[in-house]
């Protein structure tokens, strides 16, 4: 970063953009189709996440990749697209086709897609609909060369509305009016299914897992968080952030209370141009309580022959729904093991080359949901999720992240929460196969949300005062 971005404050870096909006949209080019356009200006570096923090009334996004520095929030909506209700993807294809034909490299379309489109809709995922992509109007990004901020314009549909954006420039916020609090106390917390639902649906799938073609099915659980008030979902996601590292951090708040938070370790795909890397994650056991105790977690889950077949069903897929759409393919020969904050799970990762007529959708849709979040056979194991999961994943284990022209990147939704004014719903799944006992599976759903568990204090009032859990 320069020294002259160094000196540069937000209200003079704001000062500059507006400048340029003028100009650009005074300046009237012809447009034939609609375009993209971005006007970016460098600034002293400012934390994306809390100058998010600093507009809790807007329609938000929040993305940060796991290894290579990109950083972005987002407000207000230069250009958005959604469905209700969907049966495939054709749609999302139509809409996302014009805009990413006729726009900068750098322009992103952030955001996401249900696990399933046939599944039903639940009243608290209504603002979210089968798929929700916005360009923001604002974007606050950091990387390693600097902190900037952009306006994104749709020509020439915005020069009509000049006035109105540049207003909508003056009233963002510098963070320092965002400074992050104390989130609200939780009142109660009760699970879908309960502790001895849980029992009898493992058990019947096993059973099933015994005598049909299933292999596998990842089975889920939502955790109902009750609080005193309404949590704000950039303090929240920050105070995640801050003990997840490595991980895909993001929020998506398409309108009103209802956000979509997270912080997930599984990348879906990398994509750049024709180069694509994803990876195939199954098998999990906690982060140890000392080193001693780590190391023997990290060796039991290596030599788990349940743990192991669980991630040679996710290998195998994953290698057998991307090889008709690539050119070449390479996996790692054996997994190794991914190390988070507070888990351990078995990772292989993928290099491939991508046939030049294959787009970003096309890829997603082929390698979405893999046995990792959904099972084996996939559309077997789908449809009996929807048989046998008491309530609507939504957005949980679906694809979240960026679509940009020729380029995209998208994480799976797990480790993630949605927050619904005072309610807040953590979701978590774990993979049932011959072998898997309900009781061993309970404790994981457990220890996959017990970052969040941790920032909303779940994990230190212990009195059944504070904590109401179904059975």
């Amino acid at each position: 970063m320069s020294d002259r971005q160094d000196n540069i404050s937000f209200d003079q870096a704001r000062a500059t953009l507006a400048r340029a909006i003028k100009t650009k949209l005074r300046h009237r080019n012809g447009y034939a189709m609609p375009t993209v356009v971005t006007i970016s200006v460098p600034l002293s570096d400012i934390a994306p996440l809390a100058w998010l923090h600093a507009h809790p009334s807007a329609s938000r996004v929040y993305w940060s990749g796991r290894d290579y520095g990109f950083e972005a929030a987002g407000v207000g909506i230069a250009d958005g697209h959604s469905k209700p209700i969907a049966t495939d993807l054709s749609e999302l294809r139509d809409q996302l086709d014009s805009p990413l034909r006729n726009c900068d490299p750098s322009v992103r379309y952030f955001g996401g897609i249900r696990f399933d489109l046939r599944l039903p809709h639940e009243p608290h995922w209504k603002d979210f609909g089968a798929w929700n992509f916005v360009l923001p109007r604002y974007e606050m990004r950091r990387t390693p060369g600097g902190t900037e901020i952009r306006c994104n314009l749709v020509l020439p549909r915005d020069y009509l509305l000049a006035d109105q954006i540049i207003e909508e420039l003056y009233e963002l916020s510098n963070c320092s009016a965002g400074a992050i609090g104390k989130l609200p106390s939780p009142l109660s917390h009760t699970y879908r299914p309960s502790r001895s639902e849980w029992q009898s649906i493992v058990e019947c799938m096993l059973d099933t897992i015994g005598r049909s073609p299933l292999e596998k099915i990842v089975l889920a659980r939502e955790t109902l968080v009750e609080c005193s008030n309404a949590p704000d979902p950039a303090a929240l996601l920050s105070l995640l952030k801050a003990g997840t590292p490595r991980c895909f951090h993001f929020l998506f708040q398409p309108a009103g209370q209802s956000a979509f938070i997270g912080a997930s370790p599984e990348r879906l795909f990398r994509r750049h141009d024709c180069k694509v890397e994803t990876e195939a994650v199954a098998g999990s056991r906690p982060k140890g309580v000392s080193d001693a105790d780590d190391a023997r977690l990290v060796e039991e889950l290596l030599s788990s022959d349940k743990e192991r077949r669980e991630h040679e069903y996710v290998r195998i897929s994953l290698k057998e729904d991307m090889s008709p759409l690539v050119t070449t393919l390479h996996m790692d020969a054996d997994s190794s093991v991914m190390r988070l904050a507070s888990a351990r799970h078995l990772v292989s990762r993928v290099r491939a080359t991508l046939r030049s007529e294959v787009t970003s959708l096309d890829l997603l849709e082929a390698i979405h949901p893999s046995p990792a979040v959904g099972g084996l056979p996939s559309s077997l194991a789908v449809l009996t999720l929807l048989e046998k999961e008491p309530f609507d994943r939504g957005w949980y284990a679906g694809p979240v992240g960026w679509i940009g022209p020729n380029t995209a990147e998208f994480a799976v939704a797990i480790r993630s929460g949605l927050i619904n004014e005072s309610q807040v719903r953590l979701y978590s799944g774990a993979g049932i196969v011959r072998g898997s006992t309900w009781e061993s599976e309970w404790e994981e759903l457990g220890d996959k949300i017990v970052d969040f568990s941790k920032v909303l204090g779940l994990s230190t009032r212990v009195k059944p005062t504070y904590l109401v859990a179904a059975d």
